[in-house]
């Protein structure tokens, strides 16, 4: 899915076709950039297990000159009367120790891995990654409502008692008290308290299980946790909870006087008795997602749609559309929703043209961006990458395209159609609520020439794990991710007038990686082939 009003296809995929490969960056926006990232790491184990192995090898010799000198020392026959021992012991005492004390050997080791880290250094997540990481957790935190307790413990499950596990990973993996912290203070910079007290509470409670251990990893501590706990607290009205962590700070760092003088705040608040009372707290909603309870009813929803016996009209078919391409291989087609109309065909493309067409775009994705107003930027209800390919660029994709022709019975030549759109989903990867097609006359759509986009096909590359589905707001169903599987819907009705049946999303991903090949078909071309009605109201 692509952001409402994007540039016309054409021209961007003419000077993607002149650009270099992209640098990476956004690590957190693609899956594709995530797993370039772990075989970055494993560059830098195969690094760090060169230096401890030359560093056990250093420690390995002290330790022998150690106890060579130790049974000397412990050996009652080993007297300096010995003019040999006396020898060994001042050689020892003049050159022996400082050669073992002030040895180049530890530093040389530490320079080298230091060394390997700056050659990897510019292929590894910054800090726009880490925050965009934090920010997809309480993303899949919000939509498929988690127990953060629960997340930190690697298990997928929505908050309250006896519900199975939303997504069972093949190998649990718990988040430690920093790592928790960390999302914790992500939404505490941002002013959002809802998320930073969950997140933060959980730290604390492991900073507390593990307190007096040291992680060399770890950048904070149980009282960094303490700290922004009881001001998330204070700022969501919560001053005796502030002040009870505040006390509790004070306990391991008395010296603290900025945090002995907030407890006396909060105690002078607490005595004058002007302390605002502590409601539930209310997650923070943007203004643009209004729609945001039905789609995470739908996002959450097991099977969709509703019951199937509840819908008689729904089917499924072979279908050759009158075409000849199909006649030895009918398609096989879904019938998902009548208004708006929404068909799945399944089995639309092989695995072996889907891992193509993800080869072939994997080098020039970018990150996906929306419209705002003329205007094109990156947006956090959008976190995808994504890349044009036009039917020059492979026989696989130009034989895909004449496949949605045979199928849609619609006109794909140039310009009534945009070159084909292939997306890889990120962390958490979504795109709230919105339409393909461009609801303003000012939109850079119309600079094809060719009218709104009167059609959509979107192709699942890929099968995930959890989520991902795809969410009709106003209709009230969604389409989970199947493999290789084409969606279509008309985004406009016969009369040319943008279907709002049609406003959708892209649910978060889960757990998996989700690919999809986009292909939006323009209004202009198709006259005779997708007429206009007798009733000007269709």
């Amino acid at each position: 899915m692509r952001a409402l009003g994007a540039p016309g296809a054409l021209g961007l995929g003419v000077l993607l076709a002149l650009l270099p490969p992209p640098a990476p960056a956004e690590t957190f926006t693609a899956m594709l950039s995530v797993r370039r990232a772990l075989g970055s790491e494993g560059r830098l184990l195969r690094r760090l297990r060169t230096y401890l192995r030359e560093e056990s090898a250093r420690l390995r010799r002290i330790a022998r000159f150690y106890e060579k000198v130790q049974a000397l020392h412990q050996d009652p026959k080993a007297s300096v009367d010995n003019p040999l021992l006396a020898f060994s012991l001042i050689k020892r005492l003049h050159s022996d120790w400082p050669n073992v004390v002030y040895s180049d050997e530890a530093a040389e080791n530490t320079q080298a891995l230091h060394d390997s880290f700056k050659e990897v250094e510019q292929e590894l997540p910054g800090a726009e990654d880490l925050d965009g990481a934090a920010r997809a957790l309480m993303r899949l935190q919000d939509v498929y409502a988690l127990s953060v307790k629960g997340m930190a413990n690697g298990v997928f499950q929505r908050a309250g008692a006896g519900r199975p596990p939303l997504y069972s990973p093949g190998r649990r993996i718990s988040l430690s008290a920093d790592d928790c912290f960390h999302v914790g203070k992500v939404a505490y910079d941002t002013g959002d308290y809802y998320h930073s007290i969950a997140w933060l509470e959980e730290a604390v409670s492991l900073f507390r299980l593990s307190y007096g251990s040291w992680n060399p990893e770890d950048r904070s501590s149980l009282e960094d946790a303490l700290d922004h706990l009881a001001f998330s607290y204070f700022m969501a009205g919560n001053i005796s909870h502030a002040l009870s962590l505040s006390r509790e700070f004070l306990h391991y760092d008395p010296s603290n006087g900025r945090v002995a003088r907030n407890v006396a705040k909060y105690e002078k608040l607490l005595e004058m008795g002007t302390a605002v009372s502590a409601g539930p707290l209310q997650r923070p909603n943007g203004t643009r997602l209004q729609s945001r309870d039905a789609y995470e009813e739908l996002c959450q929803r097991p099977r969709g749609q509703l019951a199937p016996e509840l819908h008689p009209h729904l089917g499924c078919s072979y279908e050759t559309n009158g075409n000849p391409y199909l006649l030895l291989q009918p398609a096989k087609k879904e019938m998902v929703w009548i208004q708006p109309y929404v068909a799945l065909y399944h089995d639309f493309i092989s695995d072996d043209e889907a891992e193509t067409i993800k080869g072939l775009a994997g080098p020039w994705l970018q990150r996906s961006v929306v419209a705002s107003g003329e205007k094109q930027q990156k947006a956090e209800y959008r976190i995808s990458k994504s890349a044009w390919l036009k039917d020059t660029a492979d026989p696989v994709v130009r034989a895909l395209e004449q496949r949605i022709a045979a199928v849609t019975g619609l006109d794909l030549r140039p310009p009534y159609a945009e070159y084909l759109q292939v997306v890889n989903y990120g962390l958490g990867g979504h795109y709230e609520p919105h339409f393909d097609h461009a609801t303003s006359r000012k939109s850079p759509l119309y600079r094809m020439k060719s009218g709104n986009r009167i059609a959509t096909v979107m192709i699942y590359l890929s099968a995930v794990e959890a989520g991902g589905s795809t969410a009709f707001i106003y209709a009230n169903f969604s389409v989970p991710v199947v493999k290789n599987a084409a969606l279509f819907w008309w985004n406009l009705r016969r009369n040319g007038d943008g279907d709002g049946d049609t406003l959708h999303a892209g649910c978060p991903v889960l757990a998996g990686d989700k690919w999809v090949a986009n292909k939006w078909i323009h209004e202009h071309g198709q006259e005779f082939r997708r007429p206009c009605s007798a009733n000007p109201q269709d």
